[in-house]
């Protein structure tokens, strides 16, 4: 018996239109698909810069892109677009993601929160301590920041890799490090990589402020609505000093996390829609306007289905995965090694400061100021989480590259240092990935055998 007969009315390239369609979405929300489309898109950067065609690679990148209204014009080159106005909108996942954690997630929960928090504190501490440690001269010092961020993406999809045999309780600690870790990042650019403030600035800034919030007072749930007191956040704190990126978080952060409040639920206004359009249907004789209403009533009642932090995380998640993340790795990952000059000792020091501080700073960091705290009673290991698998999770923290080379840019304005601190996040990003991978192999085949002898039908242990 055929169960959908309905689709056999339709052509066959409509059908297999649909299909991959179907697939394709599917297709876009596997975590560990982001992590590969980013390797990829620092592997072309990377081969790019050092090819014949270098010089294509950075005059590309430094392309002048203006948008002028009337006399006023905002002309900047397509890396900085990128970097402090593409970048815009990833910062507004991570706020979000953190807007969520807060509601309902590992931190509205002050007991469960404690240990990521401190392990998160120890993982940001040591890697600046040890980098501090092997550069002393004030240029130098300026990359501390560095080594000090965890790229969720990169991590959460080498975990991904591992299959389901990973405990999910290690997968939910990871993120809210990784979360954690981005919460810290993003005060250090306020506070530390942030230039002189503007006091126009936060007027400008205030005023998307008090829009976005006024519109929420009424009720506006359309996030279109929100694009341009958006921008002239974004706007206000380039005008700052600050860098304009934090427009993002600032929006997350703000975003509800219950749907707008209306008078009928929407599953009860969405049964009635339905119910209005088939009886206008019947009735308009081919009059198409007449569905107008039931039609923007139904579009009301699926948008408030869900809060709007989830609603718009969702809607930008492929975005942000797929075009914003990899063109940020295409623009910044592209290190020309001849620029690398590793016989100069201040180059020397930032890849080394960088490499060492993510690689083994992380790890030590996450699982000492973990052992301590647990160490003294002040929290204890989650459900499904021994030490080995918190030494994994100290691994994949030393993941840097998103949210490293976009310190490293703030950092050095020199070209040959920041190649290097970008050489050396490349570098050990790809070891604490391979590290946490061959390591978690382990576990994972570990954690089989141990739940095929609880399992198996021959419960008793195995010689």
């Amino acid at each position: 018996m055929n169960q959908h007969p309905s689709r056999e009315v339709l052509p066959a390239a409509q059908r297999v239109a649909d299909k991959a369609f179907n697939s394709l979405e599917k297709f876009l929300h596997i975590e560990a698909l982001s992590g590969v489309v980013l390797l990829i898109a620092a592997a072309v950067a990377l081969i790019w810069a050092n090819s014949p065609a270098a010089a294509s690679y950075e005059h590309l990148w430094h392309t002048p892109l203006s948008i002028a209204l009337g006399d006023h014009a905002i002309s900047y080159s397509l890396h900085f677009w990128i970097n402090d106005a593409l970048m815009t909108v990833f910062f507004l996942v991570v706020g979000m993601e953190i807007r969520r954690e807060i509601h309902e997630g590992a931190l509205a929960d002050i007991k469960l929160a404690t240990l990521p928090v401190v392990a998160a504190c120890g993982g940001v501490l040591v890697p600046a301590l040890l980098y501090l440690s092997l550069n002393g001269s004030d240029e130098l010092r300026r990359g501390w920041a560095v080594p000090t961020a965890t790229d969720i993406a990169f991590a959460v999809g080498v975990l991904a890799l591992l299959g389901r045999s990973v405990p999910a309780s290690v997968r939910v600690f990871l993120l809210a490090l990784a979360i954690i870790d981005d919460i810290v990042a993003v005060l250090i650019i306020a506070l530390f990589y942030s230039g002189g403030l503007d006091a126009l600035g936060f007027v400008i800034a205030g005023a998307g402020i008090l829009l976005v919030l006024g519109l929420q007072w009424i009720g506006v749930g359309s996030a279109y609505a929100y694009l341009l007191p958006g921008a002239l956040l974004w706007y206000g704190l380039l005008k700052t000093g600050a860098h304009p990126t934090l427009a993002g978080v600032v929006l997350g952060l703000m975003t509800p996390v219950r749907p707008v409040k209306v008078i009928e639920q929407p599953l009860q206004l969405a049964k009635q829609a339905i119910q209005d359009f088939a009886e206008r249907e019947q009735a308009s004789h081919g009059d198409t306007n007449e569905l107008l209403v039931p039609i923007r009533q139904l579009r009301q009642a699926q948008r408030e289905l869900l809060p709007p932090v989830t609603r718009v995380q969702m809607a930008l998640h492929p975005w942000v995965a797929f075009l914003v993340m990899p063109l940020f790795a295409l623009a910044n990952a592209g290190v020309s090694l001849a620029g690398v000059d590793l016989d100069d000792g201040g180059s020397l020091a930032v890849l080394t400061g960088v490499a060492l501080a993510l690689v083994a700073g992380k790890p030590l960091g996450v699982l000492s100021c973990s052992w301590l705290a647990v160490r003294m009673g002040l929290c204890s290991l989650p459900a499904g989480i021994n030490w080995s698998w918190m030494t994994l999770i100290g691994c994949l923290a030393g993941i840097g590259f998103t949210m490293s080379i976009f310190i490293a840019n703030l950092a050095f304005a020199q070209q040959e240092l920041l190649s290097a601190a970008k050489l050396g996040v490349l570098i050990a990003s790809l070891i604490a990935g391979v590290i946490g991978l061959a390591f978690g192999r382990v576990l994972a085949a570990r954690a089989v055998g141990q739940s095929g002898r609880v399992l198996g039908p021959d419960s008793r242990p195995r010689s």
